[in-house]
């Protein structure tokens, strides 16, 4: 590297490494472009993006076409499902000359919100910039009218970092080639979604009328966190995901504590009892077969693992905790295992509004997340068979009368929509090793590279319809709140992925 490359480097806030020429170019342009930047990205954060909201996904949708017409890209589509919606987003650059063509998917939809939930000041779609994390004891500061932005800043809104973020990386990353005359290396092709949160149902109705439209030598999927460490990663799968409903019953109507307990059985007992029969005290699911279908990791996959950086001990002082759930494992190591968790439960009241009284029912919402091998539907079924093996009558509806005289242990079981299976994809694939090194290329220490993501992501659908390869390339910072109140984007996390997608377009 030539002393002049260096002080150029040293010279910003972000990593002093830069093998790209290109990506200097691209880092000079952000510098110059921070307030236009930010000012959309708070007009696109404004916007409420939740999947049911359809006046708003609408508006969502129509906001990124105004952004896509405003860089050029051309073939502007609204690709719809059978019902014609949500409609995700379509744009194409054809360089010529190019012999490969490079997909970016991002979705511009969001997590259900509850207001209440959030900070003190803090509303879901109205962004707010702080001087550094709540957690960090950060206050809100203006929004400036000029100048560059601190990359510590934190800007508060839903959807800030999971994923309209994904969205702003994508779209300036291409902005900045196009304004220095940077010219792709392949043909790009972009789909921005709206209904990834709410299960990405109608994802694959649009891929199957659009095969021909979507085809690329491999999708680059830009969502979820960097590693807990702060590097960078690329991830080359994700696991599944689908959820069961549970309720179990007690009596037909709430009774005295004191008349009735011991007598009439409580249905809130029941239920933790029965949760706590799906798990030993080593944190391992119990139910029969829950492990046996998984696919093992490749010797490669073993070995990306196993080099991946421990940060078990960071994490636990990070969220106040001494002891996992299951003994021996690491965090890397746990996510490449199939889990059952509960989402939430509820019975009778509790706090101010508890009464002395036995409910009428409880419910439970569990989350089963997959890995390879595993089938949503033959894990649920395991579930639902380790339910029956507990003593209960499974039902799809609530009890009728006479159902409640015939069986004495009575849990209905409903499944949401909305599942889907793990992904991943080969390592040694040369695609991925190309991407591998554009995505190292913008940073000096070492890139971290994962066989699979904690979250889930549909993309089984890309390798089902589009017959194409995944591999994900996460912007957002680990503590970014996502699926839950305060959600932020740590703006280095933002500058660092506009480099990242474009490293990806300019690759050989």
């Amino acid at each position: 590297m030539r002393p002049a490359l260096v002080i150029l480097c040293l010279g910003i806030a972000l990593p002093a490494f830069c093998q790209n020429p290109g990506i200097l170019r691209v880092r000079n342009w952000r510098q110059q472009q921070e307030q236009p930047i930010i000012r959309e990205f708070v007009s696109f954060l404004s916007i409420p993006n939740i999947a049911a909201d359809s006046v708003n996904i609408q508006k969502n949708a129509a906001f990124i076409v105004q952004m896509m017409r405003d860089r050029n890209i051309g073939n502007i589509q609204l690709l719809k499902g059978k019902n014609g919606y949500p409609p995700a987003v379509y744009g194409e650059i054809i360089v010529p000359g190019a012999t490969r063509t490079i997909g970016f998917y991002a979705h511009y939809d969001g997590q259900p919100v509850n207001p209440a939930q959030w900070a003190a000041g803090l509303s879901p779609f109205v962004p707010v910039l702080y001087d550094r994390s709540l957690l960090d004891h950060g206050k809100p500061i203006p929004f400036p009218a000029s100048g560059p932005y601190d990359p510590e800043w934190r800007i508060y809104g839903r959807a800030a970092s999971d994923d309209k973020a994904g969205v702003i990386s994508i779209l300036n990353a291409y902005q900045a080639l196009m304004v220095n005359g940077i010219k792709p290396g392949s043909n790009i092709k972009f789909l921005f979604e709206g209904e990834e949160e709410a299960g990405s149902v109608h994802l694959g109705d649009i891929f199957e009328a659009n095969a021909s439209l979507l085809h690329t030598d491999c999708w680059i999927i830009c969502d979820g966190p960097v590693h807990q460490s702060g590097r960078k990663q690329i991830v080359l799968g994700v696991r599944g995901d689908t959820h069961i409903d549970l309720t179990v019953y007690g009596p037909k109507r709430p009774l005295h504590s004191g008349h009735y307990g011991n007598w009439a059985n409580n249905p809130a007992m029941m239920l933790v009892k029965l949760l706590a029969s799906m798990k030993d005290d080593s944190g391992r699911v119990t139910i029969k077969g829950f492990y046996d279908d998984v696919q093992p990791l490749s010797a490669m996959e073993s070995k990306a693992l196993h080099e991946v950086p421990d940060v078990d001990e960071q994490m636990k002082k990070e969220l106040g905790f001494v002891e996992t759930e299951i003994k021996g494992l690491s965090l890397s190591e746990a996510i490449n295992l199939p889990s059952l968790n509960i989402n939430g439960m509820y019975s009778g009241n509790v706090g101010s509004q508890a009464s002395n009284q036995i409910p009428t029912f409880a419910e439970a919402v569990l989350d089963l997340r997959l890995v390879l091998g595993n089938d949503w539907q033959r894990q649920q079924q395991k579930v639902i068979d380790h339910i029956r093996a507990k003593g209960y009558t499974v039902l799809d509806h609530d009890p009728t009368d006479a159902e409640r005289l015939q069986y004495s242990r009575i849990a209905k079981v409903t499944i949401p929509g909305g599942s889907y299976n793990a992904q991943r994809t080969p390592m040694d694939l040369p695609v991925i090793q190309k991407i591998r090194k554009a995505v190292q290329g913008t940073i000096s220490e070492p890139l971290v590279l994962q066989p699979t993501l904690g979250g889930s992501l549909p993309l089984y659908l890309f390798e089902k319809y589009l017959q194409a390869p995944t591999v994900t390339v996460p912007v957002a910072n680990h503590d970014n709140n996502q699926h839950a109140e305060n959600e932020n984007i740590r703006l280095f996390n933002l500058w660092a992925g506009i480099e990242s997608m474009a490293s990806i377009m300019i690759m050989e």
